[in-house]
């Protein structure tokens, strides 16, 4: 990059202090930061994210699939709720019976009866965070770095109908064109197709 002139976007890790007792919920961190890439059990992983439409605040919802790092579920809405969760969800089309977790932060819009009665529908265990502690859910993370990196800095949005057609042109990007280190340079339909 150096004998080329360019400069990264990305900023450096910064470490930030965490709580070590997670809230109330009786749900725990079932995937306690199994990361690996194409691992045998299906696990996928969700968070939430804030984008400036005209004056107001919108909410991105992405769900990733830790085995290739594919983004497999997204929405995009003016509240940050249960229902955009639902509509992520409902972008699936994996097998969902075939998922051993869902993990997520501990955001009412995930620890929600909406959410835990479609989980317990298709059989899928639950896995939320430990409370303040954002590796605990460092893959969906990190994604919303590159999401913001690369999608919403330098952007500007007038409607949440653009917002949602710029998104699915970023993540049908992302999936098929983006080249990912942790799969050894490919992107993560590639990886997928060439394991």
């Amino acid at each position: 990059m150096a004998k080329n002139g360019w400069v990264s976007k990305y900023t450096y890790k910064k470490y930030r202090v965490h709580v070590e007792k997670s809230n109330e919920s009786s749900v725990g961190n079932e995937l306690n930061r199994e990361f690996e890439i194409g691992q045998e059990r299906k696990i996928l992983v969700t968070d939430l994210t804030y984008v400036r439409v005209k004056q107001h605040w919108h909410y991105l919802c992405v769900i990733v699939d830790i085995s290739n790092r594919e983004i497999v579920g997204r929405s995009a809405g003016r509240h940050k709720t249960s229902a955009l969760v639902m509509q992520a969800i409902s972008q699936i089309l994996m097998n969902l019976p075939s998922i051993d977790f869902f993990h997520s932060d501990r955001g009412k819009e995930f620890d929600n009866h909406l959410i835990d009665e479609c989980l317990t529908e298709f059989g899928i265990k639950r896995s939320l965070s430990r409370k303040g502690c954002p590796y605990d859910n460092a893959v969906a993370e990190t994604t919303f770095k590159a999401v913001k990196t690369e999608f919403v800095s330098n952007s500007v949005f007038n409607t949440l109908e653009q917002l949602k057609l710029k998104f699915n042109h970023y993540v049908d990007w992302f999936n098929y064109n983006r080249l990912h280190s942790t799969l050894n340079y490919q992107s993560p339909i590639e990886y997928k197709q060439n394991r």
